[in-house]
């Protein structure tokens, strides 16, 4: 096999399918890239049973072939080769890159072992890269990373015609995000139960400035097949991920419907003020906020470290005043999230969850009962309270 290829594409495409590949693995072949070189152009392909990569590239081919080498090793060899074109060719059981005046030489790995790399479910819908990224990041910080509770891992995507829904919950957050996208069918209904970390991953390389929608793949008419597998194409590249083989929970009791307070603050004074008052808090510790009209007061203490406290202006309703307390990282990481200047929390109790929405054009009036009803939003982000003594 040999070819020539521009350094940058080939950089750029190595380096997509190898950040996907195991660093450890007990099958030494799994941390391969596949290259084929045919009348095509280059293929370049990666897979660890649960993750596959693939990136179509032109290039130069004087000798078609199929090899495979070191991932994460080639994409550092190339990410620093000369900006100039890079030529490629194999020599029995060794691969050849020279790149300027900078030669490397590999050993190839046998394909004997390696496993078929799946091919795309069928097309389910489409959607624009901005609008898919910024979604499952703002689901992605809900999620849960233990791994003893698989279905809490996940990022749950219901597929209802033309609207997408994703939410995520570690028990003690959750967040939940609805948009719209272009399904093939009118009809489809579907869902899906997909790793939020492999999501967000494939969300964050996107290229948001592109014109190309990504393809939503789970198979004709949203039937997951028999491979389980969620597929996403855009450009050149795609990737398939196996989803999770478990029962996501039903999180539409947890959502109120009412609130007996709302407050509205700006959210980039609140963030450092969390910050700054969270200096003194041990780890993990909650940050009190005591709402009164007018003004919220932060409140933190650690054990050895003293005490902190900070006010900020804010718009408080429904009630004379309010203290609850939230764990301060993932009270920051709901506020990282709202796409909006403002954040709304809607209170019940201070035992009870709140919610955290971008703020919208308009706020609601209390009903007869004194409650102000959830404003319609595309995001919610709700936080369990910490218990304050007493």
């Amino acid at each position: 096999m040999s070819f020539r290829v521009h350094k940058e594409d080939l950089s750029d495409a190595v380096a997509w399918v190898a950040r996907s590949l195991p660093t450890k693995s007990t099958q030494p072949i799994l941390r391969a890239i596949v290259i084929t070189a045919d009348e095509e152009g280059l293929e370049l392909a990666g897979f660890d049973y649960e993750i596959s990569t693939r990136v179509r590239l032109g290039a130069e081919i004087e000798h078609p072939g199929k090899v495979a080498v070191a991932g994460k090793l080639l994409a550092e060899i190339v990410a620093y080769m000369p900006n100039q074109p890079v030529e490629v060719s194999t020599d029995g059981n060794t691969m050849k890159l020279v790149g300027g005046k900078a030669r490397f030489e590999l050993p190839l790995m046998s394909l004997d072992d390696y496993p078929q790399v799946p091919d795309l479910p069928e097309t389910t819908g489409q959607i624009a890269p901005a609008a898919l990224t910024q979604a499952v990041t703002q689901v992605a910080s809900a999620a849960g990373r233990d791994d003893t509770l698989p279905m809490l891992t996940g990022i749950h995507m219901e597929i209802r015609g033309e609207k997408l829904r994703l939410t995520a919950t570690d028990r003690f957050r959750l967040a939940l995000r609805t948009l719209e996208w272009e399904p093939k069918s009118p009809e489809v209904e579907a869902k899906l139960l997909v790793p939020a970390k492999t999501l967000l991953d494939n969300a964050r390389t996107l290229d948001t400035h592109l014109e190309d929608p990504v393809e939503i793949a789970v198979g004709a008419e949203g039937n997951v097949g028999a491979e389980g597998l969620f597929g996403m194409h855009v450009g050149n590249r795609e990737t398939t991920t196996r989803m999770l083989d478990a029962d996501f929970p039903n999180v539409e009791p947890l959502l109120p419907k009412v609130h007996t307070s709302m407050a509205t603050v700006e959210v980039a004074p609140l963030m450092e003020s969390i910050r700054r008052v969270s200096l003194v808090a041990d780890r993990n510790a909650q940050v009190r906020l005591h709402f009164t009209p007018g003004e919220v007061s932060l409140h933190a203490s650690g054990a050895d470290s003293g005490e902190a406290s900070e006010s900020l202006a804010c718009a408080f309703t429904g009630a004379d005043e309010l203290l609850i307390a939230f764990n301060a990282g993932y009270l920051r990481d709901g506020l990282s999230v709202v796409d909006t200047d403002r954040v709304v929390f809607g209170f019940t109790e201070p035992s009870r969850p709140a919610i955290m929405i971008p703020e919208p054009e308009g706020l609601p009036e209390a009903d007869a009962q004194g409650e102000f009803p959830t404003p319609d939003t595309h995001f919610t982000y709700l936080l369990m309270p910490v218990r304050l003594p007493g």
